[in-house]
This record gives C-alpha cells, sequence and structure tokens, in this order.
C-alpha cells in the first residue's frame, strides 16, 4: 500500500465511557474490544486501572483476549497508578502506558499549584516509571493545545530521552483552530532533537467542533497516530469521531496516508456502540447517521438518480452502510417521485408523474415524509387497477 500509515488509537472504552450513563460491564468492554480488533484498531486504550476495580478487571480480560492490537491502559503520573496498570497489562501482548501530566499554566498552577520545572521532573519521572513495566510507553501532556509551545517542546524532549517512545499532543478543551494545532505539532517536529525516536499522537476534542479537523492538520505537519472513538463519544463534547478521520485519509489519498481500518465495518460497530451504551447517533453524523446518505431536497435527487456522485462522495457500501436513501417531503421533485414508484412496482409515463405530482405535493405538504403506504394510496387512487400490482 502507497503511503504513510497513520496509527489509529481508540479510546471508546476508556474516554468514550466517561460520558455520563455510559458505563460498560467486563463482558461488554471485552466484547467491543475485539470488535475494535476485527476493525483494523492499531491501539485499545482498554480503560484506567486504578479508577475502580470494575475497570482494572475489564483491562485484565481485554489484555488476555486482545491477540494483534496494543492494550493500553492509563495512568496519571502516579507511581501506584503505573504499577496497577503494569498489572493489569502483564498479560497483554502487545502492552502499552499511556501516562501524563498537565503541562500548560492553567493546569500547573490552577490544578497542581506548582511550577513548570517540577512539572518537567515529574513527567520525566512517570515515564521512568513506566519503561519498568514496559518499553511502549505514551506520554500525554494534558492541556498542550493550551501550553507555551517552548515549554511544551522542552518537556516532550525530556520524556523522550527517559524512553516514552510516542508522545500525545492533545487539545484537551478543544480550543485550537486546525492552523494552531497543526502549527504546534510542526513546532515540536522541528524544534525537538530527538522526536524522529517518537511517534507524535493528536488527541483532539470537539468543544467548538473542530476535534476531525484538528487531528487530520495534526498529521499533515507529521503526527502519525490519531486518537479517537467510535461515534465521537467522550468527554462533554467528544472525542474525535474514528469513522470521519478514517475516512478524509482513505477519500483524500493526495494526502499521503492510510490506516488499516477495515471500513465496511464502521457502520455495524457504530450501531453496536450506540446499543451498548445507550448514546443515539445523531441522524445527521457523517459516514454513520442515518441521513448520512439521504437526499430529499428535489435538485440532489434529480442529480444523484442520474449520477451518485454528483452528491456524494463516499459509496455507502464502503462504510458499511445500508444504502442511499430517497426520501420524499414536500422539497423533492418529479424524478424523485418516479423513482419511488419504480421502486414498488409502478410503471408510469412522464404525463402520469405530473397528475401524480401535484397530488403528492398536497400531501407532501402535510407530512413531514412520505411514505410507501402514501404512495400506495396515491397510485390507487390515481389508477385503481394498479393497486394489484402490489
Amino acid at each position: 500500500m502507497q503511503g504513510k500509515q497513520v496509527y489509529i488509537f481508540d479510546t471508546t472504552l476508556r474516554d468514550g465511557e466517561q460520558v455520563p450513563g455510559c458505563k460498560l460491564n467486563t463482558l461488554e468492554k471485552v466484547d467491543l474490544a475485539l470488535k475494535l480488533e476485527e476493525l483494523g484498531v492499531d491501539i485499545i486504550e482498554a480503560g484506567f486501572p486504578i479508577s475502580s476495580p470494575g475497570d482494572y478487571e475489564s483491562v485484565n480480560m481485554i489484555s488476555k483476549t486482545i491477540k494483534n492490537a496494543t492494550v493500553c491502559g492509563l495512568t496519571r503520573a502516579v507511581q501506584k497508578d503505573i504499577e496497577v496498570a503494569g498489572q493489569a497489562l502483564k498479560y497483554a501482548k502487545r502492552p502499552r502506558i499511556h501516562t501524563g501530566i498537565g503541562t500548560s499554566d492553567f493546569h500547573i498552577k490552577g490544578k497542581f499549584n506548582s511550577n513548570r520545572e517540577d512539572i518537567l521532573q515529574r513527567a520525566i519521572q512517570c515515564v521512568k516509571w513506566a519503561r519498568n513495566f514496559t518499553d511502549d510507553v505514551e506520554f500525554y501532556a494534558e492541556d498542550a493545545g493550551r501550553t507555551e509551545n517552548e515549554y511544551l517542546a522542552k518537556v516532550i524532549e525530556a520524556v523522550i530521552a527517559a524512553g516514552a517512545t510516542t508522545v500525545n499532543i492533545p487539545d484537551t478543551t478543544g480550543y485550537c483552530l486546525p492552523s494552531q494545532y497543526g502549527e504546534k505539532i510542526a513546532y515540536l517536529k522541528n524544534n525537538v532533537s530527538n522526536i524522529d525516536k517518537a511517534i507524535i499522537s493528536c488527541h483532539c476534542h470537539n468543544d467548538l467542533g473542530l476535534a476531525t479537523a484538528n487531528s487530520i492538520a495534526g498529521v499533515i505537519n507529521g503526527a502519525q497516530q490519531i486518537e479517537c472513538t467510535i461515534n465521537g463519544i467522550g468527554e462533554r463534547a467528544g472525542n474525535t469521531a474514528l469513522e470521519e478521520v478514517v475516512m478524509i485519509i482513505k477519500q483524500h489519498k493526495e494526502l499521503g496516508f492510510f490506516t488499516n481500518i477495515q471500513t465496511k465495518l464502521l457502520n455495524p460497530l457504530s450501531r453496536l456502540v450506540s446499543d451498548t451504551m445507550r448514546v443515539p447517533v445523531q441522524p445527521n453524523k457523517a459516514i454513520v447517521g442515518a441521513n448520512a446518505f439521504s437526499h430529499s431536497s428535489g435538485i440532489h435527487q434529480d442529480g444523484f438518480l442520474k449520477d451518485a456522485n454528483t452528491y456524494e462522495t463516499i459509496n455507502p457500501d464502503d462504510v458499511g452502510a445500508e444504502g442511499s436513501k430517497i426520501v420524499l417531503t414536500a422539497r423533492s421533485g418529479r424524478s424523485a417521485l418516479a423513482y419511488r414508484f419504480q421502486k414498488l412496482g409502478f410503471s408510469f409515463t412522464r404525463n402520469d408523474i405530473d397528475v401524480l405530482y401535484e397530488n403528492f405535493l398536497q400531501l407532501a405538504d402535510k407530512k413531514k415524509e412520505v411514505d410507501e403506504d402514501d404512495l400506495a394510496k396515491l397510485a390507487q387512487e390515481y389508477q385503481p387497477e394498479m393497486s394489484e400490482v402490489l
């Protein structure tokens, strides 16, 4: 395959589970972890082991179950956290400890009541502790999006020297613009002397609706890993949506990247996550929303029926969707009406459709959507003998 691989780090089971009401039990987590591995996810963040006995058990069970993907556990920059994570991950074929600390002045002063030098030393120490359990250590600089670049570069250089193999640059509050986030990644690429010894990771939140755009900007500027969740679920307004960044990379081949994701599994897994976590997917959600491949405007419907490429850049089959839909509303045109009648088995001439269209509009003005039963009734009223077609 041509291009440079972007590693997909899925945190549905950790950051995604932080949504109120989305708590998963161990069996649910293991089941979803297996589906994520089947999807082709490179790293599965299975949980935060020290947070509860249930989460420890889940990380431990997933570690025993997953065969190919890296299994990751989150910690704070606390020795006990790291020791517990190391124990939870001990059966993993590819274990990773994800540890770190806040680096913005908002966190250093407001959260830790500390100073930059102390935070730097704590960052170095947590990586060294983690290296006692695994060679695969990821360091997160929480609130990197609002961290002054020169200090951030100093921290990143120090933790790589201490043994971090991946450095996570989170836009924790979803504050950055894509240009700002991309420039931050580029700054690290150009100002951290040992950056070639680690993978840069993007972990973007969606508070301003920019998580996907920021992650792509990060990759364009040198990051090789995107941290994301199925359906974009996560803390507050959510995380980068896995299905969005994967399909952007797949569709925009000129970017020169690829992932290992089996895209035909995206919609089925989206529905499973939605059902398991009891969080509905908004209808207009990109890639996996119920309306992602629906067309209701007459202009759009006419163009789509002539050539699907006029209004769809993704083939629904490529993402495991059920197919494109022509939805009949008061905004629909004659071509869409004729198409839907034909799908039901009716053959009407253009003159027939002209007459039926007026009746259709009267009905459509009263309803949000005209369904198959409505169409059958319209056909029967127009030409009663045609009802036998059904």
